[in-house]
């Protein structure tokens, strides 16, 4: 029988400023950079910190986070010419930005570059077509992604040219377009359609030598044999020797099988590494600081303040209560953003020390051997975080070691058992199982079979399926990819 009653129940949730942390503290070095321009740029009550303002900043009073009641500086008043100025937007000049910490200038440098599909687009209009077949070639272009191809059907482009451009075309007059045309662009394989094709129209630039004419063979009708490794039916089929089958493949292997990479990853702004976390070795310690080289001291601006505190003087202020309650909330959230930073840096630096102190033997030697096992868990026991925290922090920030830069969640691993019952990382097993597959016959590959009797032999008892496993988290092929002529 159905009937209401009352339930009390306690609930954790999340206060819109903790996400706000918590979204921050994801943020690797280049984002938190960008977010913290991104918040000078929106709010007008957030402002960099100058090394003059540090002296002042004792003398001024701190702001009461209930009524936002502020105490006049003794020696600064705004004069009310200023004041018109400054609310005036209509007179805003153009000026230069110059971003400075610890005064060092920090110029932001705009740069502009042709994208990989303006790039094609300026060599099909070298070409002599009509104006119908040129708006159509340069529909057929924007169906390009950054490797090259084409992946679509030709009939839903087809479907799309009489939709958006209202052009009534056949599929037979497409393909010529991409053959005749786009095919002919540089670099030589764009327009493909698939792999296959994209290694032909390569090969047939090139001067057609005996390997060239029997790799075009192999690539032509042998594709699948080739993909699959099946060197001895290529050798049967085609009735070559090794040493040619040898020479042909070599010339296959020298192809580019993303021809349109090359252009877009130069053309991309590429986002480098910057490493989060510096770990250096000091007399036999590990110190660890935090990336900030970049990233501003940010205050709440003292003439929002000043501001606020004269309308709330005035006589007005039924009149002023808008305008009010707008500096209200661009203080707070000033305010709020500053003490962010402070709480973002501090939780980084909590996370990271524990990582370092848990691993202090790799910090010290570089031997991956001596990674421990370690879960998110365990760091978050020790520095009494939530383990969603740790995995912020882990899942996107990079350390940068005397051994080299890191992602920092590449340190986390599960722990299994030796021979003697010791606990060990998977790390060590994947660096073993590594070594075994680099030191292998290329000619008879191992399989995850034996590459499992040889982890035992050294003491490692590990199945065939983990060895599996852990090879495919590697991305290493299997043996018969692996095998070489």
């Amino acid at each position: 029988m159905l009937k209401q009653q009352l339930l009390q129940k306690g609930q954790h949730k999340l206060s819109p400023l903790q996400i706000k942390l918590m979204k921050l503290v994801q943020l690797s070095t280049l984002d938190f950079e960008q977010k913290v321009q991104q918040e000078l740029e929106e709010n007008p009550a957030l402002e960099e910190e100058n090394c003059s303002d540090l002296e002042e900043e004792n003398s001024e009073s701190e702001m009461n986070d209930h009524d936002f009641d502020i105490i006049e500086d003794q020696n600064k008043s705004i004069d009310s010419s200023e004041f018109d100025e400054y609310m005036n937007d209509d007179e805003i000049e153009d000026v230069q930005i110059n971003h400075k910490n610890n005064g060092v200038a920090r110029n932001l440098t705009l740069t502009s570059v042709v994208s990989f599909q303006e790039y094609l687009k300026n060599q099909l209009h070298t070409f002599r077509l009509k104006e119908e077949d040129l708006l159509i070639a340069d529909f057929i272009l924007g169906n390009i992604d950054n490797n090259g191809y084409i992946r679509r059907k030709i009939t839903s482009i087809v479907d799309d040219i009489l939709l958006i451009l209202g052009i009534s075309v056949s599929v037979e007059k497409v393909e010529k377009l991409i053959v005749n045309y786009i095919q002919e662009l540089d670099p030589v394989g764009v327009g493909s359609r698939n792999l296959r094709e994209c290694l032909l129209l390569q090969l047939r630039r090139k001067k057609m030598t005996k390997e060239v004419i029997i790799a075009k063979k192999i690539i032509q009708s042998n594709f699948e044999c080739f993909v699959k490794k099946h060197y001895q039916k290529l050798k049967k089929k085609l009735g070559i020797t090794k040493e040619n089958l040898r020479k042909s493949i070599h010339q296959i292997e020298k192809l580019n099988p993303k021809p349109g990479i090359i252009y877009s990853e130069n053309t991309k702004n590429l986002n480098h590494i910057i490493p989060d976390f510096t770990i250096c070795i000091v007399d036999k310690k590990l110190e660890l600081s935090l990336n900030q080289i970049n990233t501003p001291e940010l205050k709440v601006s003292s003439f929002y303040l000043e501001m606020l505190r004269n309308y709330k003087s005035s006589k007005n202020l039924k009149k002023n209560e808008n305008t009010i309650v707008f500096l209200k909330q661009k203080i707070d959230s000033a305010k709020w953003f500053v003490d962010a930073i402070k709480k973002r840096q501090n939780t980084l630096m909590l996370t990271m020390n524990a990582i370092m102190d848990y691993q202090k033997e790799y910090f010290l030697t570089g031997d991956r051997i001596k990674i421990k096992p370690m879960i998110l868990k365990n760091i978050s026991q020790k520095i009494g975080v939530g383990i969603s925290t740790v995995s912020r922090v882990a899942n996107s920030k990079y350390v940068n070691t005397p051994y080299g830069t890191f992602l920092i969640k590449s340190f986390f691993s599960e722990k299994m058992k030796n021979k003697e019952g010791k606990e060990i990382s998977t790390i060590e097993i994947k660096k073993l199982l590594g070594e075994s597959i680099d030191q292998e016959n290329k000619k008879k590959p191992l399989t995850d079979e034996n590459l499992s009797k040889i982890l035992k032999k050294k003491g490692y008892l590990i199945a065939r399926r983990t060895v599996s496993k852990y090879r495919n988290q590697m991305h290493i092929p299997v043996a018969r990819m692996r095998k070489n002529l």
